[in-house]
């Protein structure tokens, strides 16, 4: 139902606008290695829990930071128009229905304060990124998740969810979907969005894209005004430290999400970073391959530990902890994993309580994360 402020909240001092801010939880990130070095005194830790890019960034792009360095006192181009050119002419769309953000979330953000008020409501799939339930509370909208098909979006049932609610403003889809790796073929999303009214607003998450290029619908913008495609520079491009993302979608929609967006939203080293590592796209093809390579060594070690995966179109793939040894479980296998170095993400957050996501790494990092994980689950160590 929709979310609105309640008698009592409204007679507290400082009271959020609206009663649903208070149901939300703080965003919890993948644990930094600096926090895992205090918490356990371990030095040699192997981080396989942010879907971060293993290979790190294009070498050009440490050259395009350094040359940024003796202007740091100036603000950037708050319109990032040498960015936008790149991205333009790399897209094939004109420049003026290009966003900029900080980051892909700054973007999903913007959109809903743009788009979406109280009275409306947002659809997302269960088992969808966590941020999209966490807009609709932002807005004190209502959010309608539609039950997930084989941990995927059920797009038939997420149409019917539009069609059953006129108040829906907005939809969420990722593709591929965070954190089940699953991804929708285009005929299926074509036809969805064909269905759909006008008025719902589609935004498309290809936050990794570079990793599944069969993701790419580039192609609905030149069909329908009502979608968007939100993509980021922090997994294949490997800039997640400098939050860099953009949103392809009509002039108009472009139009608006400009006056929202804040000034100056993305830092002079990022504008610069951005554009070096879009222009090196050999780098990306060899990530897409060492992520390929390794992701098929890692499902051949999950299937010898008779451990449950979903077949993943990302850079992680999501492992389901279900042995049969009491007490054993995805919390505890998490901590155990921990404890010796290496850092995954348990998926209980998103009621996936047995699961956990893990990134793929270089095959170092893999090999001392299964390894580790045999020790665990063979020796007994829970």
């Amino acid at each position: 139902m929709q979310s609105t402020k309640s008698s009592e909240s409204s007679l507290l001092p400082l009271a959020p606008a609206y009663d649903s801010i208070l149901e939300l939880a703080p965003y919890q990130t993948g644990k930094p290695v600096e926090e895992l070095t205090r918490e356990y005194g371990i030095s040699d830790v192997v981080k396989l829990a942010s879907n971060e890019n293993p290979l790190g960034c294009s070498p050009q792009v440490t050259l395009a930071i350094t040359e940024q360095l003796g202007q740091l006192a100036r603000y950037p181009d708050g319109n990032g128009y040498y960015l936008k050119q790149a991205l333009a002419d790399f897209n094939d769309i004109d420049i003026e229905r290009i966003t900029l953000g900080n980051g892909s979330n700054d973007l999903l953000d913007i959109l809903a304060r743009s788009f979406v008020g109280s009275d409306d409501a947002i659809v997302y799939s269960q088992y969808a990124f966590v941020v999209y339930s966490m807009l609709a509370k932002m807005q004190g909208a209502t959010g309608i998740e539609v039950p997930a098909q084989r941990y995927g979006h059920d797009l038939k049932a997420m149409s019917q969810a539009v069609l059953d609610n006129p108040n829906t403003k907005m939809v969420f889809i990722a593709n591929p979907n965070n954190p089940t790796g699953t991804q929708l073929k285009q005929d299926e999303l074509h036809q969805f969005v064909a269905g759909l009214p006008p008025s719902v607003l589609v935004v498309l998450d290809e936050a990794y894209i570079e990793y599944s290029p069969d993701s790419n619908n580039r192609a609905l913008l030149d069909t329908y005004d009502n979608v968007v495609i939100v993509r980021t520079f922090s997994k294949a491009y490997g800039l997640a430290g400098l939050r860099v993302g953009y949103a392809l979608s009509s002039a108009r929609v472009a139009e608006l999400l400009n006056r929202i967006r804040q000034p100056f939203n993305v830092s002079r080293v990022g504008l610069a970073a951005a554009e070096a590592a879009l222009g090196d796209q050999d780098f990306i093809a060899n990530s897409r391959e060492s992520n390929k390579e390794q992701m098929r060594w890692l499902e051949k070690q999950f299937d010898a530990l008779g451990l449950g995966f979903v077949k993943s179109h990302a850079n992680f793939i999501m492992v389901e902890i279900e042995v049969e040894m009491e007490d054993v479980s995805a919390i505890t296998v998490n901590k155990a994993l921990l404890e010796q170095g290496v850092i995954v993400r348990p998926l209980i957050a998103y009621g996936l309580k047995n699961w956990l996501r893990i990134t793929v790494g270089v095959a170092e990092d893999n090999l001392r994360l299964i390894d580790t994980l045999r020790s665990i689950l063979l020796d007994d160590q829970v």
